[in-house]
Parts: structure tokens; sequence; C-alpha cells
């Protein structure tokens, strides 16, 4: 399923270069806002129920975005080839199964050193790019990865005392196993995601990015929520009735999955995706600035890394 990123219409716009930047920034603000007003549901609707209203009050903003934007490009709709379907299945399918690896993996034992090797995602979809895409891995490329995911590593440690050690011992237990599996499947998604955009040749990248995305949902609406049916309708019923607290996350989830839809269409993968680690960042600064919460010695050392990283994407592109 390669596909070649040589005709991607982020060198073939010069103009939108550097649009990239602030679109991946929005789409983590944005995710950050989503995963806060998600949070508040998962106790009423459990954790599966959360995530299905992610896609399905999310699908009707992510089609307003794709009329907008038709409206204002005056582009007709994309007419999607066979791998267009085959790329969109693999990043939803890709998403769904990353979710469920992680709650599995939060209900290990050692949780916490799962966790934090799901953050390797960001290393995963470098290789995964490269491999299925085509996508640029040269020395900057590799330096911005792996001093990125080093630095969300120390910023997610499973033992405050000996991080390293815990790391190092840790690496081939089920907890660790389970993480890197749910890394994995973020990656792939991710990647899917850029390889359906890529194939949407002859669209600007609003149209690919916008077109990719309710694809994207419409997919995951369907299986996530057909799986529910059929396993727990109370679930469903449950996510129907709580349709006023949803639309505030499903709006604000459409809006960051257009932002990383959009951005994907324009960059590889892997520089959206360690640039998008300034999630972290925004969280931080929150827990700090509302909960008067102080960054350890260690954590200080993970932003630090994590900012060269991204200092280091940025300047690449």
């Amino acid at each position: 399923m390669r596909w070649s990123h040589e005709p991607a219409r982020a060198h073939n716009l010069s103009h939108a270069a550097w649009l990239w930047i602030p679109i991946t920034v929005w789409a983590a603000l944005a995710q950050t806002v989503r995963n806060a007003a998600q949070r508040s549901l998962t106790a009423s609707l459990g954790t599966l129920g959360a995530t299905l209203v992610r896609f399905l009050y999310g699908l009707p903003f992510a089609a307003a975005w794709l009329a907008a934007v038709l409206a204002a490009t005056h582009e007709r709709l994309p007419a999607p080839d066979a791998a267009f379907a085959l790329w969109v299945l693999l990043g939803a399918v890709s998403q769904i199964a990353a979710t469920a690896l992680l709650l599995r993996t939060m209900e290990e034992r050692n949780f916490a050193l799962g966790v934090a090797y799901s953050k390797t995602e960001v290393l995963q979809v470098a290789v995964f790019a490269m491999l299925f895409l085509g996508d640029p891995f040269g020395a900057r490329t590799a330096l911005a990865v792996s001093l990125a995911t080093f630095g969300v590593l120390l910023l997610s440690p499973a033992d405050r005392e000996r991080p390293l050690r815990a790391l190092a011992a840790g690496w081939t237990s089920r907890a660790t196993l389970l993480g890197i599996a749910s890394g994995a499947g973020f990656a792939l998604a991710s990647v899917g995601y850029r390889g359906a955009a890529l194939r949407l040749e002859g669209s600007g990248f609003l149209m690919a990015g916008a077109y990719t995305l309710v694809a994207a949902q419409l997919v995951q609406t369907l299986l996530l929520g057909g799986w529910l049916l059929a396993r727990s309708p109370a679930t469903v019923a449950g996510v129907v009735r709580e349709w006023r607290r949803s639309l505030l996350a499903g709006f604000m989830g459409a809006a960051a999955s257009a932002g990383w839809f959009t951005a994907f269409a324009l960059q590889p993968a892997a520089y959206v995706r360690t640039l998008g680690l300034v999630e972290l960042v925004f969280s931080y600064a929150v827990s700090r600035r509302l909960f008067r919460e102080r960054l350890t010695r260690l954590e200080r050392a993970g932003m630090a890394l994590l900012a060269l990283g991204v200092g280091v994407v940025t300047v690449r592109a």
C-alpha cells in the first residue's frame, strides 16, 4: 500500500509551507479542550461511550466544515478511489484499536509503564510513514523525533525515582507490550489519514483534510456505534440522552481532527505528530496555572527535550 509523498500538495503550494505549524498547534489546543470535555462524560457513559461521543457528535460539525470549505474554495467534491477507502479504513480501525489497547493497558498492574511506552507513537509514526508513504526520515527528523520521544517518556515516568531503570527493566512486561501496541495503533492511524489525504490528487489541502475527516468519522461512528449497539445498547442510549453535554466534546473533537487532517495533507506525519506534542505543554501550563503545581526536575528536563524536538522539526519545515 506504499504511495510516494512526492506529489504532495505541500510541495506544490509553497505559499502554504508554514501553515501546517499554526494548524497543528490549533489542533493540539483543541484536543486539550476536547479531552477535558470528554473526561466529564466518562463517569456516566464509560470510556467507550465517551469515545463514541467524539465521533458521533463530531460528525455533524465535520460535515459543516466540509460544506464551509466547499463554499469558500468553490472546489468540487473529490472522487475517491479504492486506495483512499483503504487508507481511511486503516486509520479509523487503527485509532479505535489503539484506544482499546490503551484502556487495556490502564487495567494492568503496572499501567504507568505501559502508558509511558505508548508515548513512543511519535517514533513509530516516523518509521511507518517512511515504510508505507515514503515520507523522509533523515538525520534531522530522527533527531527531532528522538528528542521529543525521550522528553515525553520523562514526562510520563513509571518510576519517578528511577525512571530510566524502570523503562529499561520493564520493556518486556505485558503492560509495556500493550503500551507499545497502542502507540503503534495511533501511529498507523496518523499514517492512514495522511495516506488518504494524499490520494485526493487535484484537491487543495483544505478540501483533502475536510473530506478525509468526514469519511473517517463516518466509518468510526458506524464501527464503534454498531459494536456498542450490539454489545451494550444501554451505553448508546446514554450517549443519546447526554446530547447537550456531548455537543462541546463533539465540536472540539471535530475542530481538533480538522486541524490534524489538514496538517497531514501538508506535511509528513512525523513532523505533525512531533509538533503536536505541544499539547503536553498546554496541559502542564493549565495544571500549573489552575492548581499551582510545580514541575519536578525530571519534568523540567522532559519539557526541555520536548521543546528541543519541536524546535528542530519546525526549523526543518
